[in-house]
């Protein structure tokens, strides 16, 4: 195995823990969620205030997804260059974008503007796996608010 294989390995292997971390909190921010609903449900208090909150958690589900989805595209690439490296070794070597340890520079070049992040965290928030239990729990808190009101 070359030190460039190893390099390689070794950012895939930091990366892919920190894509499951992203993961396992984003669980946590929907637990959250689902908790909130409950506790004003049973203070009998649901208000556009507990609906604000749900929209806040939400919101920033989909933010944490979005530092998530921005882990994918180098993965694939490593994954990629570790293919390519163990069936042509040459061929992996003159990839000089594959040099190990590159994430945050690469994301640098590609990074968008202010309105091309609020755009990206607006469609993940749509995104099915984000949108549940989110859109669920506003959707019921609005419909307590309204028979309380």
């Amino acid at each position: 195995m070359t030190t460039k294989t190893q390099g390689l390995e070794a950012e895939w292997l930091l990366l892919q823990n920190q894509f499951d971390v992203y993961e396992k909190y984003s669980l946590v921010i929907k637990l959250v969620s689902v908790i909130v609903l409950c506790a004003f449900y049973w203070l009998n208090s649901v208000t556009a205030f507990a609906v604000m909150i749900l929209l806040i958690l939400w919101l920033q589900d989909a933010i944490w997804k979005t530092f998530q989805s921005r882990i994918t595209p180098r993965l694939l690439m490593l994954e990629q260059a570790m293919r390519v490296e163990h069936t042509q070794e040459k061929a992996a070597e003159d990839n000089l974008a594959m040099l190990p340890c590159q994430f945050n520079s690469q994301y640098a070049l590609s990074r968008p503007s202010q309105l091309g992040l609020i755009k990206e965290y607006g469609l993940q928030a749509l995104r099915p796996t984000i949108a549940f239990p989110h859109g669920v729990l506003v959707t019921l808190a609005i419909m307590m608010f309204v028979v309380i009101a």
